[in-house]
């Protein structure tokens, strides 16, 4: 085993510095001088430079470390970059007759003492020797000239360089730069993807990240779909394993990372992606983080780190039922990061990655040209977009105008449709195929080779297509539609290449009836639950629902998920991932059925009804009373079940305490559908008559069972809100002795221990080492000048 950044492979290092365009080059050369030299290199706007890329001004500071230039004397000092897109190139002087000429001027005018050329090219000794010759003829005291070989060694030698400038990864043999667990480590995770980390653009919202990572080691991703959540979340994973030693965990549930976590190991990092849902909030996900973020905090606390990423309205949803555990030991403003908060420039230099790693040719690139810069100013910008206006398949009739290019930037998704309109019945099928087939638990998608049994030869069938056919498809889906992954045991498998092609997929599937059955058929059962919904044709989807059910499947999706609810819990299945799967199931019902659906369910499963009303306190966090509340809206609740709810409500309105039923004050809730007002007043008087004369017995039970147990008590907080609504009721003899039994409680709870001693980090932001300090007026070239080069 290496040790921590000795080099792996033998030899100088060397980066493809020539697939930057120009603009990403100078941002390099200024974060290189910065980093290296400890200085702070202001980069200019182009045109109106002057002659200069960059500047320094004051005393220079000799580094502190043996690395990079140490006797450069004090300036001015002019930073000048030549970049060129050609592969080992190298750079003559007479490519710099025009430089000779600037520098001149820029002696007179006195802002010239140490001229400093950057290029990635080749430099020979002879031409050196005379470009040096050249500019001191020009007046400059100390020239210096730094290849594109130093550029290539500096990164190697710098790791912090390379977490806030993490393209360069994809620019280099990654051995000559990792130890080699490092090295094993992001090969992996850059096999995933590698053209995500090829066409990857450093933005605010990525150094926001890396800086939450590195000083909370923790951050939380938010953004719409296909704004770079998971691409921000890949780059931070490979820099870890440079930066940190960090092992990879891509973990799904925060139950497997807790599950994961070694406290011996002090180099994890667990990436989760849709932490709370994927296309759509789910419930028993956020619940599930709520009961295990101090686990998390622990494991941050004894060096793990984490990035979770989600949708944004997903996450919406998620935090109020967060909102009592969530960030117990962190400033939320702090590790909370909105992905799509770009700046003009970021936009643009995606926009040119995707373009420059794309399949247009030069002259439909050159055609282009003229509309990019509003093409990056379309709102809302999506990277994927991007991606797509880069690839020939998703383009085709595309007219290339400022409208046509913006109206794709923008509604790229609602074109889809019309994309997969034009595909062939194998690629139909192949991603079909790909929709349905996740059945192997261990996998996210369609596994590579394919197994044709029953309900994937279906899905082909009905398309139209054979079992070679798919096979060919997939291979030319692949890069553009599909991504092919692979697992860490070595399993390859199929994924669509962004949501947002799952998600447009399922819009053109709806409009396929040959192919609906199957493709339920091959659904995943979470697939099922989380995709799909089967409220009324006609009325408003929910947003990241991706496929309505017709009623004439009502019947099978009813048997599917009833047999589902029903399933016992398995030999390999722990008991909360038999609690989670109840409640996945229950909230599909709360939430994404309609009252047909509901009819034809109840048939399905005649005995949910006395599962439902066995349920339990705190109640505000049981799935029972929401679908009973559901199917009581319906009309399909009988009386009788109705009173046996109520009948438990009273039960632990008094034992729990659980005074969930009386508050009216938060909007319409499941009591608010179940209950009278006359059953509410009758439950009051239970609470008078029941509760209130033994509270001094009680209260010793209640500081006993929930000493140090919660971080918000549900006691306390259920005995406040009787104490409300009796006041409320102009009862104040009640209400004070509830005030009593209050007071009563606080002193007799024992001290409650925090779960770890966790404290927030005192150490202060880093300056942005990578901060954009260009004078953006009177700036004339574009940042896509050589886009069709």
């Amino acid at each position: 085993m290496s040790s921590a950044g000795e080099v792996v492979a033998v030899g100088s290092p060397r980066f493809t510095l020539h697939t930057l365009g120009w603009r990403a080059f100078q941002d390099l050369c200024a974060a290189v001088l910065r980093e290296v030299w400890g200085q702070s290199v202001q980069a200019f706007a182009d045109s109106n430079d002057g002659g200069r890329d960059g500047a320094f001004y004051g005393t220079w500071q000799p580094p502190t470390t043996s690395n990079g230039v140490r006797d450069i004397p004090p300036g001015p000092f002019v930073l000048q970059c030549k970049h060129t897109k050609k592969a080992d190139a190298t750079l003559a002087p007479s490519e710099l007759e025009d430089e000779f000429d600037k520098v001149s001027a820029l002696v007179k005018r006195g802002v010239c003492g140490t001229y400093v050329l950057l290029t990635n090219a080749r430099v020979t000794g002879t031409s050196e020797e005379e470009i040096r010759r050249r500019l001191l003829a020009c007046g400059v005291a100390h020239p210096l000239v730094l290849d594109g070989q130093w550029l290539s060694d500096m990164i190697a030698m710098h790791r912090g360089l390379r977490m806030f400038v993490p393209r360069v990864y994809g620019l280099g043999d990654l051995s000559q730069i990792l130890d080699e667990r490092a090295y094993a480590q992001a090969s992996v995770l850059m096999a995933s993807a590698p053209e995500q980390v090829t066409t990857f653009v450093v933005t605010g919202a990525y150094r926001k990240a890396a800086r939450a990572l590195r000083d909370h080691g923790f951050v939380l991703l938010l953004g719409d779909p296909a704004v770079g959540k998971s691409v921000i979340a890949l780059m931070l994973a490979i820099s870890a394993a440079d930066n940190w030693g960090c092992a990879a965990i891509k973990a799904r549930t925060s139950e497997e990372l807790v599950q994961r976590w070694n406290p011996h190991e002090k180099g994890q990092f667990f990436w989760l992606d849709d932490a709370f849902g994927a296309v759509r909030h789910e419930e028993h996900l956020t619940h599930a983080w709520a009961r295990d973020l101090p686990h998390v905090m622990s494991a941050v606390k004894n060096g793990a780190r984490v990035v979770l990423t989600s949708r944004s309205y997903i996450y919406n949803e998620a935090r109020p039922l967060l909102k009592p555990y969530a960030y117990p030991r962190l400033d939320e403003q702090l590790v909370t990061v909105d992905v799509a908060d770009l700046t003009p420039t970021e936009r643009q230099q995606i926009l040119y990655n995707h373009l420059a790693a794309g399949d247009q040719p030069a002259d439909v690139r050159a055609r282009m040209k003229p509309h990019l810069e509003a093409a990056a100013d379309a709102a809302p910008f999506r990277p994927e977009a991007a991606r797509r206006l880069g690839l020939q398949v998703f383009t085709s009739g595309l007219s290339l105008t400022q409208q046509g290019i913006t109206t794709f930037m923008v509604h790229s998704q609602q074109l889809l449709r019309d994309v997969y309109d034009q595909l062939d019945t194998h690629a139909h099928a192949a991603l079909a195929l790909t929709y349905a087939t996740a059945r192997d638990k261990a996998l996210t998608g369609l596994p590579n080779p394919i197994v044709f049994d029953a309900g994937n030869s279906d899905i082909v069938e009905r398309a139209g297509s054979t079992p070679a056919g798919v096979s060919r498809a997939l291979t030319a889906l692949t890069g553009s539609f599909l991504r092919l992954n692979t697992s860490s045991d070595g399993q390859e498998y199929w994924t669509f290449h962004h949501p947002t092609l799952r998600e447009g997929f399922a819009a053109w599937l709806a409009t396929q009836p040959h192919l609906m059955p199957m493709v339920l058929i091959g659904m995943t059962d979470q697939a099922l639950l989380s995709r799909t919904d089967c409220l009324t044709p006609g009325s408003e989807q929910h947003r990241g629902t991706l496929l309505r059910i017709p009623p004439a499947l009502y019947a099978d999706v009813a048997r599917r998920v009833a047999a589902l609810r029903q399933q016992p819990r398995g030999r390999e299945e722990n008991w909360q991932q038999y609690h989670d799967r109840e409640r996945a199931v229950f909230a599909y019902l709360r939430q994404n059925t309609g009252s047909g659906f509901l009819r034809v369910y109840l048939t399905a499963d005649p005995d949910i009804c006395a599962t439902l009303v066995n349920f339990d306190a705190p109640t505000a966090y049981d799935p029972g009373p929401p679908v009973l509340a559901r199917l009581h809206e319906a009309g399909l609740l009988p009386e009788d079940i109705r009173q046996q709810t109520i009948a438990r409500m009273t039960e632990l309105a008094v034992t729990a305490p659980d005074a969930d039923w009386a508050d009216t004050g938060g909007g319409v809730g499941p009591w608010d559908v179940l209950l009278t007002e006359r059953d509410r007043e009758a439950m009051l008087e239970h609470v008078r008559q029941e509760l209130v004369p033994h509270l001094n017995v009680m209260v010793d039970d209640w500081a006993e069972e929930f000493a140090g147990d919660e971080d918000n008590d549900p006691v306390e907080d259920a005995l406040r809100l009787y104490e409300e609504v009796f006041k409320e009721r102009h009862d104040t003899d009640t209400a004070s002795k509830i005030d009593w039994a209050i007071d009563s409680y606080q002193q007799m709870r024992r001290p409650t221990e925090e779960a770890s001693d966790w404290t927030p980090s005192n150490t202060q932001s880093l300056r942005e080492r990578m901060s954009q300090l260009r004078q953006r007026a009177g700036e004339q070239r574009s940042l896509f000048d050589d886009i069709d080069q």
